[in-house]
């Protein structure tokens, strides 16, 4: 019965993906009640999704806000996967036809240079294995109707991962204070959100690290190349097709995109 649950919540949210449209929590109408049950939900779509020929090219850590964390009443980030046929690079126009009620949030995007496998690792041999860091913007979506999640839901959906943009020019890690880093965001020309480096868990590397280290402790690792996003610097604001996305992150640079009905996969 436990992992019938499990198996009927996972098919529900890939179907919601494959059809676009909205279910209820998973956590209600099939009673995944823990967040190690919402893990093994994500598992299931996660294996689906490589053996229908994705790979897992990164990683990305959810709820780095405490505010947020204090909303949805945890103490811990969470985190998901990300699968290649979700990248898009600057000025690329992303496809509306591929999510379902977008929200975007500009985060700093980190690339593995040494993989990280076997033991968690200290934070000084975690540094050591960071290549770059990029501007980028999570398109962060969700099978739950409106928004209207628990942690449960969104660590089942995958951390609510949609869709994610970087910018071109990488920067070597250790050449920025990235937790003074500020943020702007602008939707169509407007400011929408703005923040700073220090937002995400007090600082994008510590939660990089953290992610790295659930990932290692999960047995799961971080290869060489892969992406982290690191969470968000400010607030997610909601977008739709037409949009004209621009975030500019101090010392890395900017990142564009536009949503549209069709667009090319990186």
């Amino acid at each position: 019965m436990q992992s019938e649950k499990i198996a009927k919540a996972a098919e529900v949210l890939r179907q919601s993906r494959a059809t676009q449209v909205t279910i209820d929590k998973v956590s209600l109408t099939h009673g995944i009640a823990s967040l190690e049950e919402a893990y093994l939900v994500s598992e299931i779509n996660r294996q689906f999704r490589i053996d229908s020929g994705s790979r897992v090219v990164g990683k990305k850590i959810g709820l780095t806000s405490k505010a947020v964390q204090a909303q949805l009443g945890v103490d811990q980030p969470d985190f998901g996967f990300l699968f290649s046929d979700m990248e898009f690079l600057n000025g690329q126009t992303v496809p509306t036809g591929r999510l379902i009620q977008p929200k975007a949030e500009a985060e700093i995007a980190f690339v593995v240079q040494q993989s990280m496998v076997g033991q968690v690792p200290t934070y000084g041999e975690f540094l050591s294995c960071l290549g770059y860091a990029l501007p980028a913007v999570e398109i962060v979506d969700s099978a739950i109707a409106d928004w209207k999640i628990t942690i449960i839901d969104t660590v089942a959906d995958n951390a609510s991962s949609g869709l994610y943009v970087l910018g071109d020019q990488p920067v070597p890690v250790a050449q920025l204070a990235l937790g003074e880093l500020g943020m702007s965001l602008k939707k169509n020309g407007a400011l929408v959100s703005s923040g700073v480096g220090s937002a995400c868990l007090g600082h994008p590397l510590r939660a990089a690290y953290w992610l790295a280290s659930e990932m290692i402790r999960r047995g799961h690792g971080l290869a060489a190349g892969e992406v982290i996003l690191s969470g968000a610097l400010g607030p997610m604001v909601p977008i739709q097709t037409g949009d004209s996305i621009d975030a500019h992150i101090q010392g890395l640079g900017s990142v564009h995109f536009s949503l549209g009905q069709v667009g090319g996969v990186c």
